[in-house]
């Protein structure tokens, strides 16, 4: 009987023992925090983008197809004007294409890109979604070019000090902009590296856009 008491005497003992020690290890263990993005997509639907732009829908499918289910995207069209065409999952493939497959068609009667005005809405959604919990970033897809009404287009001595205002609200801001020439990319580096720095600025023209999403993911903190 007293062996019999001794041994359950030790067993529970290095039950104990153990159970501590796997209560401290837990307790040591890091997890990396998760934190949903919201991605506002800048799309260029205009004439002098219509060559590149289905390449470019691809482009924002399998960015999309990498972000997680509970991600938050919003896609605003650039053309003579700037609006929204599709919000939410961006794992709602369907949505987006029929967002996009509608309202991004050549109409010849539209003239002009509207960056400038597009990139205001983009950072007032951003500091929307922020207030909900988001990390946000900014996806620029198209040539740059700045054609029509000179209000619309983007004043490139300004954005700078634009960005900077809304870093005040979004220190963790970031943005990348794909498939304009090397020179307009040169032209992005050049004004907003100084901003936002080499990891929350990415830029990739069409012969190393597959490499951009990776850094992209590394900028959102995934």
């Amino acid at each position: 009987m007293n062996k019999r008491l001794i041994t359950v005497g030790f067993l529970i003992l290095g039950i104990a023992i153990i159970g501590k020690l796997l209560l401290m290890a837990a307790k040591n263990i890091k997890v990396d925090d998760f934190h949903k993005a919201a991605i506002m997509f800048v799309i260029d639907s205009s004439a002098s983008n219509q060559k590149m732009l289905p390449e470019e829908i691809k482009y924002v499918k399998s960015l999309c197809s990498i972000l997680d289910p509970e991600d938050e995207i919003k896609i605003l069209k650039v053309s003579q004007d700037s609006y929204l065409i599709y919000e939410g999952s961006p794992s709602n493939t369907k949505g987006i294409s029929k967002a996009v497959d509608a309202f991004t068609q050549y109409n010849s009667k539209d003239y002009g890109t509207a960056y400038g005005l597009a990139l205001k809405k983009a950072f007032e959604h951003c500091l929307t979604m922020k207030k909900e919990g988001y990390v946000p970033a900014v996806v620029v897809i198209g040539d740059l070019e700045n054609e029509g009404a000179i209000e619309k287009q983007i004043n490139w001595d300004t954005l700078p000090e634009n960005v900077k205002g809304v870093q005040e609200y979004i220190p963790e801001l970031s943005m990348m902009f794909v498939y304009a020439h090397p020179e307009k990319l040169d032209l992005v580096k050049s004004k907003l590296n100084p901003v936002l720095g080499e990891k929350k600025l990415i830029i990739a023209n069409e012969t190393n856009v597959d490499k951009a999403n990776r850094r992209f993911l590394e900028a959102i903190g995934r």
